[in-house]
């Protein structure tokens, strides 16, 4: 069977999606829906509202195509719609707080994570964070965001976003400290 291209290139299926026709719609759907639902599911612990939102962000996708100058990858501007979404979708569910205490903060590398575990275990350890320090780490650790530009998307102060990472991190540390301690058989009673 022989297989034919649908579109030739990303420039030429972003250019008929523009103009709204429905089958590079779906082909730009199809071929990004997976990475960008993994996207809005690591800010949102429930995977129906994860859906939601990805959806939603799709919607934005398409109504805004046309804006899309090719200045930098197509898939990263699909990823900041999701990213934005995922933001919007927390902040209307009232879940984003954060504290700006940054007692006992200090910059560190943290390298020491535990190589054995699966990514499903690490997002389990990331869900259990509180809401405000998810938010920060997954824009930091994941998605290479600065602390300035994490200040100006969640409308914080950059210590607080510093302060949020700080947290989220040593929280994770613990977690991580816990699991493999019962994993080890080494939990102290």
């Amino acid at each position: 069977m022989k297989v034919i291209q649908f579109y030739k290139s990303e420039t030429q299926l972003i250019k008929k999606a523009s103009k709204q026709n429905r089958e590079a719609q779906q082909a730009i759907y199809t071929k990004y829906a997976p990475k960008m639902l993994s996207v809005c599911r690591q800010y949102i612990k429930d995977l129906h509202n994860a859906e939601e939102v990805m959806m939603a962000g799709f919607l934005k996708v398409f109504l805004n195509i046309h804006k899309f100058k090719s200045e930098g990858s197509f898939e990263g501007w699909i990823r900041r719609i999701m990213v934005n979404e995922s933001i919007s979708f927390l902040r209307s569910k009232k879940e984003l707080l954060f504290t700006e205490d940054i007692s006992g903060y200090k910059e560190e590398s943290w390298n020491n994570i535990y190589t054995e575990l699966e990514v499903e275990e690490i997002q389990i350890l990331i869900d259990n964070l509180p809401e405000g320090y998810k938010m920060v780490f997954v824009l930091y650790a994941i998605e290479g965001y600065k602390h300035s530009e994490i200040a100006d998307m969640l409308n914080v102060s950059e210590n607080t976003s510093k302060s949020q990472l700080f947290k989220a991190r040593k929280m994770l540390q613990q977690q991580l400290t816990n699991l493999n301690e019962r994993k080890n058989g080494t939990v102290k009673v």
